[in-house]
């Protein structure tokens, strides 16, 4: 993807941590049922891998990503025609960009309207004002709604699964099954990523954003870390050591961003806390704040901050100015979704290498890491008719191209020559043009994809030493066991409720609040919803086959 700025490095799945402000949103009139339970299940799609360029580095069923250490050189095509019908197209999505250019003074939106066939009208809103947007859009007319709605996993929209059922396309007729095959890049989208999206009322009413399995992450600035004595099998009480000795002068070893709780996704993994919810044999639901496992990660990262080693505006410094604060050296660590590793190795300044945290062990239990959800959000389509419905899935699959083929390099880099050249290795490198006109402003990205790969253009060693962690740490993914489940009252309450157990872990560790209010607050959290919400994901769960 093109090289961004500093000002829009905001991980995507850091975002996730955000709180939500949005207490209600109108879909209509009655409520919904949009648990799976009871309801027959729409098959997920039938999984076909789409041809392309073989790995360097190959993928595990276990979620290992593939890894490509040189760009390929003979691109496929994996679409044989325009794929629209030359009608305006009203899409949204949201942006971690800046605005773009217009789309008659900019050569990247022109070129890819021209490879799809359509007019692309876009309404590009911004991660800080995606809740308020969605708002509007889901409390109004049917008719005004765009064609093409991004729907970002990063917050909990009240009422989200009501309104896809109320508004939205039912796609399964399109996509259920072997009817996929007439879209052969959604085809290659993995079943995984279609389970964690989930399904409503037994259908499917979307396409998944496909993401790594790694989540949240720790990283490093490696030499602070490997000269303050860090090594491979450290234990919790190495961590606390080494996080100290790397904490001097202005440089903190720990950084943290507002919303992401000193980290606590991070440390909560590696204690193996519940990611906020597990399910036992049995098919009961267990919610992770409650887990004394988790409320011990509270509390070590409570003795991390008393030890000096976080930096004093943990609570309040922005995403985007922490990574700043990485780059610069003040802090020696941030958590970040994997997904950022390639802004990190990217704009990481000459003589500093970014590396993902190895998780420390507690007790002699090998510590996790955070299970990313699979899917980035979702795309839905307003109710249409069927050859437009048609023409809308013939563009998203054009858009979900796989790595190594020529349509992925369009939507990615754009025209070379114009947006991009190449380096010596084969591998796009943006022009000045390509800096202001990719995708990063442009977010077709957030419509549909291909699975992501790892690749770091020119830095085959990045990639080596990623598929290595990966490699390592994936056998100890902690997931969230509600991932593509329905729960009426967290589709109701989930905002509030999240930011119940939010804010008293960020005041603990803060010093705020003493480590004693946390049970207080648990029973407060199940006795306003968490309870009911235990009892509606096990009912989906079940109606699953205990898997979504």
């Amino acid at each position: 993807m093109p090289r961004m700025s500093r000002r829009t490095l905001l991980g995507s799945l850091a975002a996730a941590s955000v709180p939500g402000v949005l207490t209600a949103c109108s879909t209509g009139s009655g409520d919904s049922d949009v648990s799976n339970a009871g309801k027959k299940l729409a098959p997920w799609p039938s999984y076909t891998p789409a041809p392309g360029p073989k790995p360097d580095l190959a993928p595990t069923e276990a979620g290992v990503q593939a890894g490509y250490t040189a760009y390929p050189s003979d691109l496929v095509r994996s679409v044989s025609r325009p794929p629209g019908d030359g009608s305006t197209v009203k899409v949204m999505s949201v942006s971690f960009g800046t605005p773009p250019k217009p789309a008659s003074a900019n050569r990247f939106w022109a070129a890819v309207e021209n490879a799809l066939g359509v007019k692309i009208e876009y309404t590009i809103v911004s991660q800080a004002d995606y809740q308020k947007k969605m708002a509007t859009v889901m409390a109004g007319d049917a008719d005004t709604l765009p064609d093409i709605i991004n729907l970002f996993s990063g917050f909990v929209l009240p009422r989200e699964a009501e309104f896809v059922q109320r508004r939205a396309e039912d796609l399964t007729p399109y996509l259920s099954g072997d009817a996929i095959a007439d879209y052969p890049n959604l085809a290659n989208i993995p079943t995984h990523a279609w389970r964690d999206m989930g399904r409503i009322g037994g259908r499917v009413y979307g396409i998944p954003l496909e993401r790594p399995l790694p989540g949240s992450t720790l990283w490093l600035n490696q030499g602070m870390f490997t000269d303050a004595g860090m090594k491979e099998g450290w234990t919790s009480g190495d961590f606390a050591a080494v996080a100290k000795r790397a904490t001097g002068g202005r440089a903190y070893a720990l950084g943290a961003a507002n919303g992401s709780l000193f980290g606590n996704a991070v440390h909560s993994a590696a204690h193996n806390a519940p990611q906020n919810w597990a399910v036992t044999e049995d098919g009961t639901f267990r919610p992770g704040c409650a887990d004394e496992r988790y409320k011990a990660a509270i509390a070590f990262q409570t003795q991390l901050r008393k030890n000096g080693s976080y930096h004093p505006d943990a609570t309040s410094v922005s995403q985007i100015d922490l990574t700043t604060l990485f780059y610069n050296g003040t802090v020696g660590s941030m958590q970040d979704g994997f997904g950022a590793y390639l802004p990190k190795y990217r704009e990481a300044p000459d003589g500093m290498t970014p590396a993902a945290a190895l998780p420390y062990s507690v007790d002699g239990t090998p510590g996790g890491i955070v299970a990313a959800r699979r899917s980035f959000g979702h795309t839905v389509l307003k109710t249409a008719k069927k050859e437009r419905i048609e023409m809308l899935l013939r563009v998203l699959d054009f858009l979900a191209a796989p790595f190594g083929s020529k349509e992925w390099e369009l939507v990615h880099y754009g025209v070379e020559g114009t947006h991009f050249t190449r380096a010596k290795d084969g591998s796009p490198e943006p022009t000045k043009l390509g800096e202001v006109e990719n995708n990063t402003n442009l977010p077709l990205k957030y419509l549909a994809e291909g699975p992501q790969v790892l690749f770091v253009p020119g830095m085959p060693d990045a990639v080596r030493a990623l598929h290595t962690w990966q490699r390592k740490v994936v056998p100890h993914a902690v997931r969230d066991a509600s991932f593509g489940l329905q729960s009426r009252t967290k589709n109701a309450q989930g905002t509030t409720l999240k930011a119940l157990l939010d804010d008293t872990v960020t005041g603990i560790v803060a010093g705020r609040v003493p480590l004693s209010e946390w049970d207080a607050t648990v029973k407060k959290w199940r006795a306003r919803g968490g309870d009911r919400m235990a009892e509606e994901f096990a009912k989906d769960y079940a109606a699953n086959g205990a898997k979504a």
